[in-house]
């Protein structure tokens, strides 16, 4: 089938690319001349494990081809995905801009025979504005078919290929079967596409986020009563876990989500009902929880030093929202790093693979360590912000001969508060025993 994706960020890569390497002919379309030329060179503006390689290789096999040209990506198509960025406007509702324009500049190119697929996030009844704006501008109907992203970063191409489901709004069984017929190679195992109305799609996507953000902000106030009342978090996440009901994903405490998705779901959600005269509460509290819980390793170390961080050095280990992305946007380590560097604390950071765009935002106020061992050099304390694999089983022998002090506020839980105690650290983890009382 031929296929254009609009948009090469983070969702219309990975899709066009996954959809070529299934034998489809796939072109990839975006305004960025730079980064179109960069994809031509074979360099990948995202890290994503195993993206660069299923480019190369399926470019080199003639099925991907990266354009800025309308007219070269849309008319012979089959099926134009729209995978523009959606990024939250100053009200907290979805900004839209970027779907409109494209939608405005692929109009003259659309086959008779084109379906457009919405794979942005997109306010509920969006779809129908997409397919009446494409009324006007063709003159006819183009069937528009929501079809919702539910890709994590750093496992998107495993969850591409392997979907837990798919899901598809359209109101024309035949544009259900056309979609049926591209998803068929990934959905062997007996995983479902589900077609349905597109608001019904369009509303999957946002409380799919959402719910998974509760379920985040619920364990990390959850935790921080367990330091009040002398509870270990762990305990009780396997206590509650193992009822069926719940299950353990997502119950993780920690100092709380980021990244392009939660955060902006949660407050396009929370637009939506207000928007329809509805005051979605739980979903407030869901985001004020976790801008709280952002700032709970400052609180932290605050007490710790009673209030004196000034001309103090602190090292910081990860600083990409979770493991295995680059991506910092909205990452609870920039709240840490910007609190410490407003009280004059001096920060040695350390980021397998988010480190360049760390340094694009702070430039020379941080330090960079090539090795985590290279940011303990004469630490006062060491904060884990992120739960990298590499961060789990250090040689903490090594870290204490290092550091000024073996101190370790550690957002993710990674260690054991018992053996920290045994091998002489000071060890402060989110909703386990520490001494630590809070406020």
């Amino acid at each position: 089938m031929r296929i254009a994706v609009v948009g090469t960020g983070y969702v219309g890569l990975v899709t066009g690319t996954c959809f070529a390497d299934s034998g489809n002919d796939v072109v990839c379309l975006d305004i960025d001349a730079d980064r179109i030329e960069q994809l031509r060179r074979g360099e990948v503006p995202i890290y994503e494990p195993g993206l660069g390689e299923l480019i190369q290789r399926n470019v080199a096999e003639d099925r991907l081809r990266f354009t800025t040209e309308y007219a070269e990506a849309v008319p012979e198509a089959r099926c134009v995905f729209l995978a523009v960025g959606t990024p939250q406007a100053d009200d907290g509702s979805a900004d839209l801009s970027g779907l409109w324009s494209a939608v405005e500049m692929m109009a003259p190119h659309l086959s008779t025979d084109a379906i457009v697929v919405v794979k942005s996030t997109v306010p509920v009844g969006t779809n129908r504005r997409v397919a009446e704006r494409l009324r006007k501008l063709t003159g006819r109907e183009v069937p528009v078919a929501s079809n919702p992203e539910f890709l994590k970063e750093g496992a998107a191409i495993e969850d591409f290929t392997k979907p837990d489901r798919v899901v598809v709004g359209c109101d024309d069984p035949d544009v259900g079967g056309v979609l049926h017929e591209l998803y068929a190679p990934f959905l062997r195992t007996e995983h479902p596409l589900l077609v349905m109305d597109p608001e019904s799609a369009e509303m999957t996507k946002y409380v799919a986020n959402c719910l998974l953000a509760t379920k985040i902000s619920f364990i990390n106030e959850v935790a921080n009563l367990c330091e009040r009342v002398g509870a270990d978090v762990n305990h009780v996440r396997r206590g509650i876990g193992h009822d069926r009901r719940i299950g353990f994903a997502f119950l993780f405490p920690g100092v709380g989500y980021g990244g392009s998705c939660f955060p902006k779901d949660v407050r396009a959600l929370i637009s939506v009902a207000e928007t329809h005269g509805m005051e979605p509460r739980i979903l407030k509290a869901v985001d004020s929880v976790n801008e709280t819980q952002k700032g709970i390793l400052f609180e932290k170390l605050q007490r710790f030093f009673q209030g004196q961080l000034a001309g103090r050095r602190f090292a910081v280990w990860g600083l990409s929202f979770k493991p295995r992305t680059d991506d910092i946007r909205e990452a609870p380590s920039l709240v840490l790093i910007d609190r410490l560097l407003g009280e004059g604390a001096v920060l040695h950071v350390h980021d397998p693979v988010a480190m360049d765009n760390v340094r694009r935002r702070y430039g020379d106020r941080l330090m960079y360590g090539a090795t985590p061992y290279e940011a303990l050099e004469s630490a006062d304390a060491l904060a884990i912000v992120t739960e990298w694999n590499e961060f789990r089983n250090p040689d903490f022998d090594r870290m204490k001969r290092l550091m000024k002090q073996p101190v370790i506020f550690d957002g993710r839980n990674l260690f054991d508060p018992k053996k920290m105690e045994q091998l002489g650290f000071q060890y402060f983890g989110i909703g386990r025993q520490s001494g630590l009382k809070p406020r």
